[in-house]
């Protein structure tokens, strides 16, 4: 779904505004929607709306580093792109095409194990920097055996997600009758995700020393110091887009904790709301190391396919590199807590209440 307009896109906005007239309503529910009452979607929003800049004047930022580090690897951005379930109902192709449009930008990929077209052909489709996510599913020889196949096809790292010990209900799909193709993929063995603790993680750890281990779904500084012991070497704050638990704090609010327990000796990550350039910095301010971005991904893949999903990061690098010189600073290490305050939000948010300009007639 390669548009051939997608030059004309000079804003997110506009990329936003093209997924929602390509996608069908099932796709576009699914993208929108979170658990029940969606409240926690909501507080990702808000929680990142709360948060306003400092800026400091009079310094020289002629010369702006927004490029990052993933796991001792360049990056030309200090983003990723999340795990998402069914990009094949986004975009043709689903995580091959994703791959190939993080390859031409110049960002990692974290690839879900319930995507397809799967880990083989997703490894083979692009040399890109990639991490491999896996819903667990079966006994401890059904994980090694991923972690074989991930290892065997360039997979960098290793992320188990622990959110999801019970499958949430999410209203919007069930309201208009959505089936997900994925969802039989996604509880299959469910029994096994819903028995995963503390010890799977050190025996992950005792035989797999040299694979770095992330652990997605974090929320409080309690678990990320567990991590920590663990020997854990990325906690990735998440709450899973508000797809899983309902009425939790949005991930920007609960990353200021995670990132004080872990007190250095862990990368932090985060995802949940983040879609413009501004969110990002604050994220990185914040103390984060990564940024993951689904939803906007999926906006840039519906909007035009790798092209589409290629202008999307180059516009979040522009709106990056504009807030870095604004702020005062010119590489993310200058960036600090004082940079930031707290503030009242201006606007009532929603999943994209981060594009509030109506289309132009």
């Amino acid at each position: 779904m390669n548009a051939p307009f997608t030059q004309e896109f000079l804003t997110l906005q506009e990329i936003y505004q093209a997924a929602k007239r390509n996608l069908p309503p099932g796709p576009w529910a699914y993208l929108i929607g979170g658990a029940e009452t969606e409240t926690t979607v909501l507080r990702n929003r808000r929680a990142l709306d709360e948060i306003a800049f400092r800026p400091r004047v009079l310094r020289d930022v002629s010369r702006i580093d927004s490029t990052a580090s993933f796991l001792g690897r360049k990056a030309r951005l200090p983003v990723m792109l999340a795990p998402i379930g069914g990009l094949e109902s986004i975009v043709e192709g689903g995580a091959a095409t994703a791959a190939r449009g993080a390859a031409q930008f110049g960002v990692p990929q974290m690839l879900s194990s319930v995507c397809q077209p799967g880990l083989e052909q997703t490894a083979g489709a692009a040399q890109t920097t990639r991490v491999f996510q896996l819903y667990v599913r079966g006994d401890d020889a059904w994980v090694d055996d991923f972690i074989r196949r991930a290892r065997d096809n360039g997979f960098c790292a290793f992320c188990f997600t622990v959110d999801v010990a019970a499958y949430s209900r999410r209203e919007r799909d069930l309201l208009g009758r959505f089936v997900k193709p994925w969802r039989a993929r996604a509880i299959e063995g469910a029994a096994f995700q819903a028995g995963l603790n503390w010890s799977h993680v050190k025996r992950f750890k005792d035989k797999y020393p040299d694979l770095p281990l992330i652990i997605k779904g974090v929320a409080t500084a309690e678990d990320a110091e567990l991590c920590v012991e663990h020997g854990v070497e990325v906690v990735y704050v998440s709450n899973h887009g508000g797809r899983q638990l309902d009425h939790g704090l949005g991930s920007a609010a609960v990353l200021p904790e995670v990132v004080k327990a872990v007190k250095g000796k862990a990368e932090v990550w985060v995802d949940g709301g983040f879609m413009r350039g501004t969110d990002v910095v604050k994220a990185i301010a914040l103390g984060a190391k990564t940024v993951g971005i689904g939803r906007l991904a999926c906006l840039g893949l519906a909007a035009g396919g790798v092209d589409g999903l290629v202008k999307a990061l180059e516009l979040l690098e522009d709106e990056i590199r504009i807030c870095l010189g604004l702020l005062g600073v010119t590489s993310y290490s200058e960036l600090k807590a004082r940079h930031l305050a707290q503030a009242i939000g201006v606007r009532q948010p929603d999943t994209f209440s981060a594009f509030p300009l109506p289309p132009v007639e």
